[in-house]
């Protein structure tokens, strides 16, 4: 390995992506079983929650652009895991929710992500861990 490469792998947001690709690959894995990507995973963890959100708010918490969540949540419709309601306060938004097949298949799947944040938790001791979500949290 030469001294540029080793020097390249020293910053950080080098160590943040090859750890993000790391983790996202180990995850997609497990949701491939039961045939959800990682974005559909996170609309459906957002939703779970029971607040209906604009399209505005799940692309902000699911990290996704807005035309890109318009895409998938299209197909979501047609799967049947997510349907649009026309927002109570203004009739001008469009609240997504989960349908009862979305709840069943977030039931599904919330045990193979638990897996994987326990793979994540054990690689670290409790300080450590507690100290890795505090700092992430500061970055993003």
């Amino acid at each position: 390995m030469s001294a540029q490469q080793k020097h390249f792998e020293q910053h950080l947001s080098y160590a943040l992506a090859a750890a993000h690709r790391t983790v996202s690959q180990s995850l997609a894995e497990r949701l491939k079983k039961h045939g959800i990507k990682i974005e559909a995973w996170r609309v459906m963890e957002c939703l779970d929650a029971g607040d209906p959100l604009t399209m505005g708010e799940l692309a902000r918490r699911a990290l996704l652009n807005p035309s890109a969540l318009s895409k998938l949540v299209d197909r979501m419709v047609q799967d049947g895991l997510v349907h649009r309601k026309v927002a109570d306060e203004d009739h001008r938004q469009v609240n997504l929710l989960l349908t009862s097949l979305g709840r069943h298949r977030m039931l599904q799947i919330r045990p193979d992500v638990e897996a994987e944040d326990r793979t994540l938790s054990d690689i670290l001791d409790t300080e450590s861990l507690a100290f890795l979500r505090e700092v992430l949290s500061k970055l993003s």
